[in-house]
């Protein structure tokens, strides 16, 4: 998913807890769908931004060499104002975009 096209808030907003409860009844399994859903869109996040950053590095740096690359800056500072992962993953769960499944409910 392109989480820089999602149209999000970039800061907290209160909320309705029973919004999220809604779907699966459970207010605790709602969160934990929430925070694993965050972690996987956290570490997609890190790993195209070290993708992009491992760019402009070079394989002789050396401290006296290490300066300041302006596209480094301007790549940085791209991720840094997009919405957190906890806020996408929000908002996925909200528009129920987001699969999840519960084994021990399958089962019964």
């Amino acid at each position: 998913m392109d989480y820089k096209k999602v149209k999000t808030e970039n800061t907290a907003v209160t909320r309705k807890v029973r919004q999220f409860d809604a779907e699966t009844g459970n207010i605790y399994e709602s969160v934990s769908i929430l925070s694993k859903r965050a972690n996987q869109i956290a570490q997609e996040l890190k790993d195209e931004l070290d993708e992009k950053i491992s760019e402009f590095s070079s394989p002789a740096d050396n401290l006296e060499e290490v300066y300041e690359n302006r596209e480094q800056i301007e790549i940085a500072k791209f991720y840094e104002q997009l919405p957190k992962p906890t806020l996408l993953a929000i908002h996925e769960f909200l528009n129920n975009q987001i699969y999840y499944r519960n084994p021990a409910k399958d089962n019964k």
